[in-house]
Protein backbone atom coordinates (compact mmCIF):
# COMPACT_ATOMS: atom_id res chain seq x y z
CA UNK A 1 0.00 0.00 0.00
CA UNK A 2 1.09 3.55 -0.69
CA UNK A 3 0.90 6.11 2.08
CA UNK A 4 -0.53 9.53 1.36
CA UNK A 5 2.52 11.01 3.08
CA UNK A 6 4.75 9.34 0.45
CA UNK A 7 2.97 10.87 -2.56
CA UNK A 8 2.18 14.34 -1.20
CA UNK A 9 4.74 17.10 -0.98
CA UNK A 10 2.58 18.98 1.54
CA UNK A 11 0.03 17.80 4.10
CA UNK A 12 -0.91 20.64 6.41
CA UNK A 13 -3.66 22.11 8.52
CA UNK A 14 -4.45 25.69 9.43
CA UNK A 15 -7.21 27.94 10.61
CA UNK A 16 -9.79 29.08 8.11
CA UNK A 17 -10.97 31.73 10.53
CA UNK A 18 -11.65 31.12 14.23
CA UNK A 19 -14.45 28.60 13.61
CA UNK A 20 -13.01 26.37 10.88
CA UNK A 21 -9.97 24.20 10.15
CA UNK A 22 -8.74 23.48 6.67
CA UNK A 23 -6.51 20.62 5.51
CA UNK A 24 -4.38 20.92 2.39
CA UNK A 25 -2.90 17.97 0.54
CA UNK A 26 -0.62 18.92 -2.34
CA UNK A 27 0.50 15.95 -4.40
CA UNK A 28 4.02 15.53 -5.76
CA UNK A 29 2.71 14.85 -9.25
CA UNK A 30 -0.45 14.93 -11.32
CA UNK A 31 -0.77 11.13 -11.48
CA UNK A 32 -1.21 10.71 -7.70
CA UNK A 33 -3.59 13.68 -7.57
CA UNK A 34 -5.71 12.15 -10.34
CA UNK A 35 -5.70 8.75 -8.60
CA UNK A 36 -6.80 10.32 -5.31
CA UNK A 37 -9.66 12.04 -7.13
CA UNK A 38 -10.58 8.90 -9.09
CA UNK A 39 -10.99 6.76 -5.97
CA UNK A 40 -12.41 9.63 -3.89
CA UNK A 41 -9.66 9.08 -1.33
CA UNK A 42 -10.41 12.23 0.66
CA UNK A 43 -14.12 12.13 1.42
CA UNK A 44 -16.50 13.14 4.20
CA UNK A 45 -16.59 9.68 5.77
CA UNK A 46 -12.80 9.59 6.01
CA UNK A 47 -12.59 13.08 7.51
CA UNK A 48 -15.34 12.20 10.01
CA UNK A 49 -13.51 9.06 11.12
CA UNK A 50 -10.11 10.73 11.36
CA UNK A 51 -11.31 13.81 13.23
CA UNK A 52 -14.32 12.55 15.16
CA UNK A 53 -16.68 15.09 13.64
CA UNK A 54 -20.22 14.67 12.35
CA UNK A 55 -20.78 14.69 8.61
CA UNK A 56 -22.62 18.02 8.86
CA UNK A 57 -19.40 19.49 10.28
CA UNK A 58 -17.51 18.72 7.06
CA UNK A 59 -17.98 22.02 5.26
CA UNK A 60 -16.38 21.20 1.92
CA UNK A 61 -13.87 18.99 0.15
CA UNK A 62 -12.56 20.33 -3.13
CA UNK A 63 -9.95 19.37 -5.68
CA UNK A 64 -7.87 22.31 -6.89
CA UNK A 65 -6.49 21.17 -10.24
CA UNK A 66 -3.90 23.94 -10.86
CA UNK A 67 -2.02 22.92 -7.69
CA UNK A 68 -2.64 19.14 -7.77
CA UNK A 69 -4.27 19.70 -4.39
CA UNK A 70 -7.24 18.59 -2.34
CA UNK A 71 -8.60 20.83 0.41
CA UNK A 72 -11.01 19.76 3.14
CA UNK A 73 -12.59 22.18 5.60
CA UNK A 74 -14.36 21.30 8.85
CA UNK A 75 -15.93 23.20 11.73
CA UNK A 76 -13.45 23.48 14.59
CA UNK A 77 -14.44 21.38 17.61
CA UNK A 78 -13.52 24.40 19.78
CA UNK A 79 -13.20 28.00 18.66
CA UNK A 80 -9.61 29.09 18.13
CA UNK A 81 -8.31 30.46 21.44
CA UNK A 82 -11.19 29.14 23.53
CA UNK A 83 -10.54 27.70 26.98
CA UNK A 84 -9.41 24.11 26.54
CA UNK A 85 -8.44 24.56 22.90
CA UNK A 86 -4.84 23.37 22.42
CA UNK A 87 -3.87 24.50 18.90
CA UNK A 88 -4.78 28.14 18.41
CA UNK A 89 -3.41 28.23 14.83
CA UNK A 90 -4.76 24.83 13.79
CA UNK A 91 -1.28 23.95 12.53
CA UNK A 92 -0.95 20.58 14.26
CA UNK A 93 -4.21 18.96 13.16
CA UNK A 94 -2.99 17.34 9.94
CA UNK A 95 -1.32 14.35 11.65
CA UNK A 96 -4.24 11.87 11.24
CA UNK A 97 -4.02 12.37 7.46
CA UNK A 98 -0.48 10.95 7.51
CA UNK A 99 -1.91 7.47 8.15
CA UNK A 100 -4.15 7.46 5.04
CA UNK A 101 -3.17 4.89 2.40
CA UNK A 102 -3.98 4.10 -1.21
CA UNK A 103 -4.75 0.52 -2.17
CA UNK A 104 -6.72 -2.40 -0.87
CA UNK A 105 -6.71 -3.45 2.75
Amino acid sequence: MTRLSDVASVIRSKNAGPYELTFDIIFKDRAWFEEAKRINLINAALICSLYGVAEEDVIDIIAFEPANAIKATIKRPLVSGAIGETDVYGAQQHVPLLSVTFGSE
